[in-house]
């Protein structure tokens, strides 16, 4: 018998819990590949991974490797049902994260409150000792007070104490001997020190990212020690890597030491799934686009690349300035519009759709689960564009009466026809991504028309031909497995680490910078080689953050892994004038300097490599289903073929009006559009006229 090898990834979203089995035979390179999806099942997240892992019949003790992404960091955060955290800092500094930054969205507003920091006064003490901003020692750490603070911080209840000491990005003696004092005196406390999570300055930002670390880091570190007892007793003995928020994978064991890192590890792998799928399919600049049940997320790609950035913030927005999360996270942008995004009216007499979520429980009014509000599922499903006969890929029964009556009290409020509310609907939360795409592409001096735009999700492939009209791309790509194409993308990645080292100096000192260089890549190495990676199996991207002499903000420049020459230092510079202009639309006759470096490691570990679709025989005949009605909601209502997704095969083509339909989403194709299927079964939608 073959040798096969197995892999295995699950991604747990608001709604769903998604799957992705890949067999490999290592003899024919033949591919077997299964999907799954179950409920999301919170508090108990790991619940819903098991409970897929037993929809998808995976025999856990036959897989070689296993990736997991989860909302689980994301969710205590929003929801606040973290720990109760003691913050202990440089004296003098601790209201730092109660003064924040000024700038505020709502600047007008002179009834705006900040928004309240996640440890009140009473539970911020402060030591003695300080460092300056090049790391030396300006006064000794003064423990004096630290016996009261602790005792203070036991009786309050306090289960996880965040250390933040001034400039400790350059130094980090004093935060490592006060974090070693603290465990000392309190073993059973969750510590948690800057230096374990960031070396960038920004005494605000690191701050709050220590203190949002500390919160989440005794649940998450309780989610993944149940997650891999789970696995453990259904026979997995493999090595588990939990998705991260920089594109990459890393080690449980990493994970659960600063649990911070997988914010945003669900919409991360579905972007780096996006970037590998431009690189076998020959499109290096994408716009992607992963709609789901509770949200829309969006991210632009070019050459290859998805972009990193640790200004990172949750809950901002225009009324808010939100809290910063100074870790390595994909530039995305997120809105509150999915499948289950609720459409309501307003006292003005207009029409909203999302934020709200009807979530998987009750779910969209169709689900014949108790919901009452009609969401973008809803209307969907109203319009035809969902198969009635096949809703949820023919596992529930479309409850239309209730369906029926929720979109005719709506349409009563607004004054319209049912069929003119659900168009609204359709078409408003068209309007919201296509603000969304934009603010990752034309806010930053990209043009829509020089990219492909991937689409996935559940309600990516819905709605990816109306975005892309509106964008002028030219072509829509709907990947093989869209409705779990997340789960696909951790399947892809690389286990990766990001170091980022603040420095100021000149940016024409060659010497300074390739001895840092070269000393964060040692560093690196160093931690791969204590995972047992060789150190020559390290590929390393090193980016060079500059910015002009004087100014607040910079850019990040991308130069060769060699020895930094001089050659390599006018190059920087040269590439420094255009990506700033790309970012703030001007440049500047001033002096360059470097403020710090962000080093890229990477290793694979398991990374599938795709193969080409076998063919059968099969005609398009064979693949098609019949043939209904289909309100486009922007250009009336067609006849549309209808399409197995399942029994599509590489090379067959046709055109809109036209509907694909498989178990987890529908893709809709507009009049007009031209249909092909790729060599691995993804589906390309050209655009034209």
């Amino acid at each position: 018998m073959a040798e096969t090898i197995t892999r295995v990834s699950t991604d747990v979203g608001g709604t769903f819990t998604d799957l992705v089995y890949f067999e490999t035979d290592a003899a024919t390179g033949i591919q077997t590949v299964r999907t799954a999806k179950s409920d999301t099942t919170p508090p108990d997240f790991e619940k819903g991974v098991l409970n897929v892992l037993d929809v998808g019949k995976v025999d856990v003790g036959k897989v070689d490797m296993f990736a997991h992404g989860t909302t689980v960091v994301i969710n205590a955060l929003t929801e606040r049902k973290g720990a109760k955290v003691g913050l202990i800092t440089t004296r003098g500094f601790r209201d730092s994260i109660e003064i924040g930054r000024g700038n505020r969205p709502d600047f007008f507003n002179l009834m705006y409150k900040k928004p309240p920091p996640f440890v009140p006064r009473y539970l911020r003490h402060e030591v003695g000792g300080r460092m300056d901003y090049q790391g030396n020692e300006v006064a000794p750490l003064d423990l004096s007070t630290l016996d009261e603070t602790l005792a203070l911080f036991r009786e309050e209840g306090v289960e996880a104490v965040a250390i933040c000491l001034l400039h400790a990005y350059a130094n980090t003696d004093h935060e490592v001997a006060l974090a070693e004092a603290v465990k000392a005196r309190w073993p059973e406390v969750t510590v948690v020190a800057s230096h374990q999570i960031t070396r960038e300055w920004r005494e605000y930002e690191r701050t709050n990212t220590t203190i949002l670390s500390a919160y989440v880091q005794p649940k998450a570190q309780r989610y993944l020690e149940k997650l891999e007892a789970g696995m453990t007793e259904k026979g997995y003995k493999g090595q588990l890597f939990i998705m991260q928020s920089n594109c990459g994978v890393d080690s449980l064991e990493a994970t659960k030491a600063v649990p911070i890192t997988m914010v945003e590890s669900g919409p991360a792998s579905g972007f780096w799934g996006a970037a590998e799928l431009g690189r076998i399919i020959g499109e290096p600049n994408i716009l992607a686009l992963d709609i789901g049940g509770t949200t829309a997320k969006c991210s632009l790609i070019e050459n290859g690349q998805a972009a990193v950035k640790t200004d990172y913030w949750i809950e901002r927005n225009a009324r808010s300035a939100g809290y910063p999360i100074m870790v390595p996270v994909i530039d995305l942008v997120e809105i509150g519009n999915g499948g289950g995004s609720i459409a309501w009216v307003d006292d003005f007499g207009k029409m909203h759709v999302g934020p709200q979520s009807a979530g998987a429980m009750p779910g969209p009014v169709a689900y014949g689960r108790g919901g009452t509000e009609v969401t973008t599922t809803d209307a969907n499903l109203a319009l035809g564009r969902i198969n009635k006969d096949y809703f949820c890929g023919g596992t529930v029964e479309a409850d239309t009466e209730a369906l029926d009556s929720a979109l005719a009290k709506l349409a009563d409020k607004l004054e319209v026809s049912p069929v003119e509310a659900a168009r609204g609907i359709v078409r408003i939360a068209n309007s919201n991504m296509v603000n969304a795409l934009k603010l990752v592409s034309v806010n930053r001096g990209y043009d829509p028309r020089d990219f492909t735009l991937v689409v996935f999700g559940g309600g990516g492939p819905m709605h990816g031909v109306a975005l892309g009209r509106e964008l002028g791309v030219k072509k829509v790509v709907v990947p093989r497995g869209a409705p779990v194409f997340s789960a696909w993308g951790m399947m892809m990645s690389d286990l990766r680490r990001d170091y980022f080292v603040t420095r100021l100096q000149d940016a024409d000192d060659a010497k300074s910078l390739d001895d840092l260089l070269n000393h964060t890549m040692e560093l690196a190495r160093d931690e791969f080689a204590r995972e047992g990676i060789a150190r020559d199996a390290v590929t390393l991207v090193p980016q060079i953050r500059c910015r002009y002499q004087n100014q607040e903000f910079g850019v990040e420049v991308q130069i060769p892994a060699g020895p930094v020459t001089e050659d390599t230092v006018r190059d920087m510079i040269a590439q420094f004038h255009v990506n700033y202009e790309r970012e703030y639309t001007y440049t500047l006759d001033a002096a360059v300097e470097v403020t710090g470096i962000h080093l890229i490691a990477s290793s694979e570990v398991g990374k599938l490599e795709i193969v080409p679709l076998p063919k059968t025989g099969a005609t398009l005949a064979d693949a098609t289903k019949g043939r209904r009605m289909v309100d486009y909601a922007t250009e009336g209502s067609h006849e549309a073929d209808v399409y197995d997704g399942d029994r599509l095969e590489p090379g067959m083509t046709f055109d809109g009006p036209a509907i694909i339909e498989d178990a987890g989403t529908t893709v809709v194709v507009h009049p007009g559009n031209h249909v092909s299927i790729d060599d691995f079964g993804n589906i390309h939608i050209e655009i034209r006229g």
